[in-house]
């Protein structure tokens, strides 16, 4: 029983962690219909800035800090630079700029940082367990990692759908002509927007960094499953976005705890061993299918789509 609370707790930090990358890919995809193959390497940009800034100034949290910021400056930057030639044009143009984008950032990494990857240490206050449950300790950075998600999922709610702000970016999504109009400077909220995708992304790549390591090409994996992500719940849609990855985190940590043990019951240990990882990948890509017979647009598709 209390196995299956760990994974549960781990599944909610796995979904949690590829929330904070679909959100900025969905509000990128969704609002300025631009296929941003590049925002994984935003993602390994946020882990290795991390490791960089607090080996710096030898505080993780001052690390962090400084590295969001040179996250979204990054994005911010990126968007004005190469970003802003895509729009309008054809996804497949999209798809080729931002490949590019990939093998140009990976790199710079290579260049900058070296081809060995980068450790983002831990304080000693988020390195030890607490006890959440009776005989139950868990680790305190995972606990720590939920709640500074739900933190900003719900932040990033708050501003998308009660604020001024977050107006501007939907009604920029439904007729950026009209918004412009209006004397709105679309350009620049596109390019902050696009700035806190990133930094969202950078957040997730932070978090993660700690767990495993900051290593060249790490984005690119991930990506796909928040592409799954945001198929799932919606292109667009914050709240699907957020839903669809907490299954998504839930199916692939549980599957992959107890798949192993279902599938011994008919396969020997050694052929269970080898199955379980690639069937509880398959789970992710069958509960997509699902969704998209069932619900074609997703979930929880945003407004006018």
């Amino acid at each position: 029983m209390l196995l299956f609370v760990e994974q549960c707790l781990n599944g909610l930090q796995v979904g949690l962690l590829l929330f904070l990358l679909a959100a900025g890919l969905t509000l990128v995809f969704g609002i300025m219909d631009l296929v941003n193959l590049a925002h994984g390497s935003l993602y390994m940009l946020g882990a290795y800035f991390a490791a960089t800034f607090t080996a710096f100034t030898g505080s993780f949290l001052a690390g962090v800090a400084l590295a969001l910021g040179a996250t979204l400056i990054t994005g911010m930057a990126v968007e004005v630079i190469a970003m802003r030639r895509l729009y309008g044009r054809d996804h497949l143009d999209h798809v080729l700029g931002t490949f590019g984008l990939i093998l140009f950032f990976n790199e710079i990494v290579r260049l900058v940082w070296g081809p060995e990857g980068r450790n983002l240490p831990l304080p000693a206050w988020l390195s030890k367990s607490i006890e959440i449950l009776p005989g139950f300790p868990y680790s305190m950075y995972r606990l720590s990692i939920i709640v500074v998600s739900l933190a900003v999922a719900l932040a990033l709610y708050l501003v998308v759908m009660r604020t001024r702000f977050g107006m501007l970016v939907r009604a920029g999504a439904s007729n950026r002509e009209m918004v412009g109009a209006l004397g709105v400077n679309i350009r620049l909220l596109y390019t902050f927007l696009f700035g806190v995708g990133a930094a969202l992304a950078g957040l997730a790549g932070m978090m993660q960094a700690a767990i495993l390591t900051a290593q060249i090409g790490m984005g690119e994996n991930i990506l796909i499953l928040a592409f799954v992500v945001i198929i799932i719940g919606g292109i667009g849609s914050i709240r699907g976005a957020f839903i669809a990855a907490l299954f998504v985190g839930f199916v692939d940590t549980v599957g992959r705890t107890f798949l192993p043990e279902l599938l011994k019951l008919t396969l020997s240990p050694t052929a269970a061993s080898t199955a379980a990882p690639a069937l509880s990948s398959m789970l992710i890509y069958l509960l997509m299918a699902v969704v998209l017979v069932v619900r074609p647009s997703g979930l929880f598709p945003a407004a006018g789509r």
